[in-house]
């Protein structure tokens, strides 16, 4: 059987950006992620909320984004594992945030959401691409009949882990820890490397 590779990106390949928009701005709201919140439109009302409120526009945030690497190790991983099988990113994040990043990890196919950008680059809204979509997108590759391992770190990845035929959490939170404990937890690249290449029939990650 082939295999399918799903991967989160902010918390598991790239630093969160929303963290990165509140060290900029100083605004400590702005910290909340889908690791904190498991209702995804309630933290983007929220966040798109706070901007407003701040005038805070994509200038900023591209200012945030232009800074932002790769966590370390990252794009060592996703080399290996792009050479042994195939890789997805499925994230909630917005192509205007993801796009100038993806160059970082060597272009890796993302799927994700849009940004609604006012003409004085407000951000006045969002277009989620499929409401629920890493789970459905996960349930579109097992219908293809590829054996699907997903990896991410928060409640919005949850989904996707349920309906992959294995998922993994990476550095997640304590709470989901104790709430989901069939997923196992791996806390460094070498280990989810090691837990893939159990799936995909790899030799063990290097290190």
């Amino acid at each position: 059987m082939m295999h399918v590779v799903c991967l989160d990106l902010e918390g598991v390949l790239i630093p969160e950006i929303w963290k990165g928009v509140a060290a900029l701005t100083g605004i400590e709201a702005l910290n909340r992620t889908t690791r904190d919140e498991p209702d995804y439109d309630k933290l983007m009302h929220y966040r798109l909320d706070i901007l407003d409120r701040h005038k805070i526009g994509m200038k900023e945030i591209r200012q945030v984004i232009g800074s932002i690497q790769p966590l370390e190790g990252a794009c060592e991983f996703m080399e290996w594992l792009r050479e042994r099988t195939q890789v997805i990113i499925l994230s909630d994040t917005f192509f205007e945030f993801a796009q100038p990043l993806l160059g970082k990890l060597n272009h890796p196919t993302i799927f994700c959401h849009n940004l609604v950008i006012d003409a004085d680059s407000r951000v006045t809204g969002y277009t989620l691409r499929q409401k629920d979509q890493k789970r459905k997108a996960v349930e579109a590759l097992r219908s293809l009949n590829y054996e699907v391992i997903s990896a991410g770190d928060s409640y919005n990845d949850l989904s996707m882990l349920q309906a992959s035929n294995h998922g993994i959490l990476f550095h997640p939170p304590e709470q989901i820890v104790r709430d989901y404990p069939q997923f196992p937890v791996t806390l460094s690249y070498q280990a989810l490397g090691n837990a893939l290449a159990s799936k995909i029939n790899s030799d063990p990650y290097p290190g």
